[in-house]
């Protein structure tokens, strides 16, 4: 039988300002640990700390700009594009215009805090 997820799950986001994760599919919101999906709203001037994650993370834009850094430099990512980020690549995420972004972030398999290795 098909599993009806009739609301997410909020999740407490990394960074420097508040940021919203609602997490439809994932270790927290369905008990899965294959995928995650997740709805994000990152107000603008938002950084979180650098990551080298174990899973890849396929990003997309629904409004707004996420840049993303990674080790050979940065690129911005605007609504209506996507970027991959593929395991054991570093990254770090930001919003930097003032108005944020908002994206929907899938994780192959399901983000975890032990597999995210975020800088110290």
């Amino acid at each position: 039988m098909p599993t009806h997820i009739k609301a997410p799950t909020r999740i407490e986001a990394a960074g420097n300002k508040p940021k919203l994760i609602d997490e439809y599919f994932g270790r927290v919101n369905s008990k899965d640990a294959a995928v995650s999906i997740a709805h994000m709203r990152s107000p603008g001037g938002w950084v979180e700390p650098g990551q080298t994650p174990a899973f890849a993370e396929y990003t997309v834009v629904l409004k707004g700009v996420l840049r993303v850094k990674h080790a050979g430099g940065e690129m911005d990512v605007r609504a209506g594009e996507a970027v991959l980020a593929r395991p054991g690549e570093w990254v770090q995420y930001s919003t930097p215009e003032p108005d944020g972004a908002e994206y929907l972030a899938v994780c192959l398999p399901a983000f975890s805090m032990e597999t995210v290795h975020r800088d110290a």
